[in-house]
């Protein structure tokens, strides 16, 4: 596991976190928030936690205290300020994902019990016919949006007003509430059929152990300003992008969307990003695109070779044209919830930009390993954090085998499912469904997960995010899905195919080929190329080629069952 490089905060809760960081952090910038072009407003970190107390007092005003309360709307202050009036000392918080359907949005109502619920605007016609409709125990909705309580909508600008008042009067039910640290205190649907989801119940002690551990080995603090870019209900973003922040006492600003990261790494003066691979692979391509229209590609290319063997530091001097690119001020990329391209990785880091890979789920709050600037190996995420044991079981004859882990970040429990909590915690050790390998130093490398292995006939195991990164390297493929096809009556004779989904401008822009005929067979050339530099058993023998994204969650996974579904 990692050895703790950095001084923390010790803190038993979210809400002594903010107790203790007030005083330290008070007059710093907590958020920079975008009114229109080239305007912005900021609030400091005492104004937000003033914020805080305000709606949780009047929150237990409201008769809310120990009740479940969800949130649900895009990534911005007025959701966060919700989530820590909630968990704070009012009740439960339950994040829920912004891209559900209206009939899941209803299960997860029902399954959850909430009583109220914070959202935008585009949800509050939906709430309100589930409200009269008696779905659950939703009494309440709170609008983020408006300014003042309309048709028997909330208003959370108005209700935190409220609270002030309260708070003035002398009323300390919030303030002085006293959290259990080790009950459940979030309720997280896991991805996938809202029906068949999970509830992953999380405590205070669980996300605060990652906190300090995060913070015990990343080199962050008070002057980074986070680029927050992944919906904030992902685990991912509200511990390692959210609440980070406050523990650090960083600033937090906000990407007007995929098309527009660079523009506001540079905007804002961004120093650090915790995103998917997706979104390092898109900034990739954007610097390079911009090196050939400026004819200096080449130039860049020699340059790399004669400072591989420099430090970070000596790179980031010598590449300062690429960092200005990126606003100049980058310190930190961490690259999360699926595997990171290793030549993606080896590129960002040869310009001099420190990239990492960080790796966790949502029962595990949810870093279990990351690299830092200590420890870092291209390919792996990193070493345990301090606080978790790490190992392989069942391992092959290539030392890949499950991987598990054993933590105070450890969930309290899949909520009201013991069959499930039986297959996945055993004495104490947790069961991630992932595939790994732990080298002799400890650096821990992600294969897969365990469900998504193609087994063939002669039991050699094909890992598909593996061969997809490959297949993505190919110029004109946005993306690629691989997955096993039977060939004969035999049930394990199987043969390794391809989804892959192709840029039509592209394809045409760098190959000149333009009708569907002419990139399937340039298409087809490429993954030749690929199957020669692979064992023969993880050829790839069938190719079926789309424009149409493949079928991803929210946080841009790839649903492999969904996606195996369309195709058959």
């Amino acid at each position: 596991m990692n050895e703790r490089l950095y001084e923390y905060i010790e803190i038993t809760d979210i809400k002594d976190m903010l107790n203790k960081t007030k005083d330290l952090y008070g007059d710093k910038t907590a958020y920079k928030i975008k009114i229109e072009e080239g305007k912005y407003i900021t609030f400091s970190h005492k104004e937000v936690r003033e914020m805080v107390d305000a709606l949780g007092t009047e929150l237990i005003n409201m008769g809310l205290k120990g009740k479940r309360i969800a949130v649900i709307g895009e990534t911005r202050y007025e959701w966060e300020i919700a989530y820590l009036s909630i968990v704070c000392g009012t009740g439960i918080v339950v994040p829920l994902d912004k891209s559900l359907t209206e009939n899941e949005l209803k299960q997860v109502i029902r399954r959850s019990e909430i009583e109220a619920i914070f959202c935008s605007k585009k949800y509050v016609e939906t709430l309100e016919k589930f409200k009269y409709m008696g779905i659950g125990n939703l009494k309440h909705i709170i609008s983020m949006d408006l300014d003042k309580h309309e048709n028997g909508i909330y208003s959370e600008k108005e209700l935190i007003e409220n609270g002030k008042i309260l708070l003035q009067n002398g009323d300390t039910r919030f303030t002085n509430a006293k959290i259990n640290p080790k009950e459940m205190s979030i309720m997280l649907f896991t991805s996938g059929t809202t029906s068949a989801s999970k509830i992953v119940a999380l405590s205070h002690k669980n996300i605060c152990s990652n906190l300090m551990d995060i913070a015990s080995v990343l080199d962050i603090n008070s002057n980074d300003i986070f680029l927050s870019v992944l919906p904030i209900h992902h685990v991912f973003e509200c511990t390692v992008g959210f609440l980070f922040a406050y523990y650090k006492g960083a600033q937090r600003v906000y990407s007007d969307g995929l098309r527009h990261i660079v523009k506001n790494l540079k905007e804002y003066n961004a120093t650090f990003m915790a995103c998917v691979p997706a979104i390092y692979e898109r900034i990739f391509k954007h610097i390079r695109k911009n090196l050939e229209n400026e004819g200096k590609l080449e130039e860049i290319l020699k340059k790399e070779e004669m400072y591989k063997n420099s430090t970070m530091e000596e790179r980031k001097r010598a590449f300062k044209e690429i960092h200005d690119m990126l606003g100049g001020n980058i310190r930190l990329f961490i690259s999360g919830a699926a595997a990171l391209d290793k030549t993606i990785e080896e590129r960002f880091r040869l310009l001099g930009i420190n990239i990492v890979q960080g790796y966790g789920l949502t029962e595990t709050s949810p870093i279990i390993g990351v690299g830092n600037n200590k420890y870092h190996k291209i390919g792996s995420i990193g070493k345990a954090v301090p606080s978790v044991k790490a190992k392989i079981v069942d391992a092959n004859t290539e030392g890949i085998g499950e991987l598990v882990v054993k933590g105070p970040n450890i969930m309290l429990g899949y909520f009201q499912n013991e069959e499930a909590n039986k297959q996945a915690l055993v004495d104490g050790w947790f069961y991630t469904g992932d595939l790994a390998k732990i080298d002799k130093e400890g650096y821990i490398f992600i294969s897969g997960r365990k469900k998504n292995v193609i087994v063939l006939k002669n039991g050699k195991n094909i890992y598909p995010e593996e061969i997809e990164n490959l297949v993505n390297r190919i110029e004109g493929v946005t993306e690629s899905f691989i997955f096993g096809k039977q060939r004969s009556e035999d049930k394990e004779d199987i043969k390794i195919n391809v989804k892959i989904v192709f840029d039509r401008n592209v394809m045409k822009k760098v190959y000149g080929a333009i009708d569907d005929e002419a990139i399937y067979k340039i298409l087809s050339q490429q993954i030749k190329e690929i199957n020669q530099n692979m064992a023969k058993y993880k050829a790839i023998r069938g190719i079926i080629l789309t424009e149409e994204p493949l079928i991803k969650t929210s946080t841009n996974k790839i649903k492999r069952q969904a996606n195996l579904d369309a195709i058959k």
